[in-house]
């Protein structure tokens, strides 16, 4: 098995400490000595650097100091304005950095964005601020999840707090019932929510659609493939060899559902893809490891599963994630259900469960999901991914 990318780095040493943690942990002592009471070390509250951050990826926990120099949209991209949404930041040691390879790239938690996103609060950028929360790579970059603090440098602003509850454009509307419920409750609320109303196509119609879903930003005549990243011709789909066609991320095989209007034709896991690539992924499951594809680098296959490229990491563990929600047989379709294998077969389940929720974690929604899911909404199906605008809502569900 290779390693995963962006993973945590086991056994890296600390840098020593400073004279002030030094002094720190000489003043616990004496405190002991004398009083004979337990203390909390004083390293515990000291900040560390977004260059330290970046080399201790390790999974500890910290407390990164950082000036707020943009939102993280991909690994590669960092925006300075026109904000997408309040999902995630980026820090770096000093205001105005534009290097990636400086930054840190930090989880702002549902309960957190309302007061520390930057959609919300683009008056943030250039701010000095502090984040606690766990070392670990987000967007297969250096990162900071699942943070549990916020505040300004030198303490906490009184007019900006951080909210105590969930936040997200539709929580009042779309999603209002399964605000604040966790596992099968919260499940059982979006099943209800993501299958009222819902608009079916047809799988001839399906062509159409993802010419517009998922249009190359950079030029509106052509589409992105999925695993591969081609920008392919919208008009060139077929079955060809050069040619796209319409992937099932949740393989059809998987339950046997087919292409009848229903789970075969749902917009929400059906993706172009270059039809040789397609057809190497078949219908296997979901897990790391294997030989590399060597028409589309990134990706890799063995018997049993699937590797995606890291950019569409999340976005496939995301797909699998609603078709599981969203198809719970009682509508005359198979119950599907996320597992924890590989090999499943013909059986309705898709694994592996414990790497797609990784996945969903290192890889948060990019600026190009978040408007597919906005297009299928509005202009579609009227149905929303749920793993899209809440990623945390996975780890409260499995």
């Amino acid at each position: 098995m290779r390693a995963s990318p962006g993973g945590r780095h086991a056994g890296r040493m600390r840098p020593p400490l400073g004279p002030r943690r030094r002094a720190a942990w000489i003043l616990t002592f004496v405190l002991l000595a004398v009083t004979g009471a337990a203390a909390v070390p004083a390293e515990a509250a000291v900040p560390i650097s977004v260059a330290t951050a970046r080399s201790t990826q390790d999974g500890s926990s910290a407390t990164v100091r950082g000036y707020v120099v943009g939102q993280p949209t991909s690994s590669t991209t960092v925006v300075t304005s026109s904000f997408p949404n309040d999902y995630a930041l980026a820090l770096a040691d000093a205001p105005g950095t534009t290097d990636t390879s400086r930054m840190v790239y930090v989880q702002v938690p549902s309960a957190f964005r309302s007061a520390w996103g930057l959609r919300s609060n683009p008056g943030l950028m250039g701010r000095q601020i502090d984040v606690t929360g766990t070392l670990a790579a987000y967007f297969s970059r250096p990162g900071l999840t699942s943070s549990t603090a916020f505040a300004f440098a030198g303490g906490s602003d009184p007019a900006n707090p951080p909210p105590s509850g969930g936040s997200g454009e539709y929580d009042s509307t779309y999603y209002a019932s399964a605000i604040g419920k966790t596992g099968s409750a919260l499940e059982s609320s979006l099943h209800t929510i993501i299958s009222s109303g819902v608009t079916k196509l047809s799988y001839d119609a399906v062509w159409n659609a993802l010419k517009v879903t998922d249009r190359d930003p950079a030029n509106a005549s052509r589409v992105i493939c999925l695993y591969s990243g081609f920008s392919l011709p919208a008009s060139d789909n077929g079955g060809g060899a050069d040619q796209w066609n319409r992937e099932h991320v949740w393989a059809k095989s998987h339950g046997d559902f087919g292409t009848a209007t229903g789970p075969g034709t749902d917009l929400h896991h059906l993706r172009p893809e270059d039809v040789t690539v397609n057809s190497a992924r078949g219908n296997l499951d979901f897990d790391e490891g294997g030989s590399q594809n060597a028409e589309a680098p990134g990706n890799f296959a063995d018997a049993d599963s699937w590797e995606p490229r890291d950019a569409v990491k999340g976005d496939v563990a995301r797909m699998i994630f609603y078709m599981s929600v969203r198809y719970e047989g009682g509508d005359g379709w198979p119950d599907l259900e996320v597992n924890d294998l590989v090999g499943n077969g013909t059986t309705p389940h898709i694994g592996r469960l414990s790497v797609l929720l990784r996945w969903n974690a290192e890889d948060p929604p990019s600026a190009f999901e978040m408007r597919r899911n906005d297009v299928i909404y509005t202009d579609y199906q009227h149905n929303r991914n749920p793993f899209v605008d809440h990623p945390e809502w996975a780890e409260a569900i499995w």
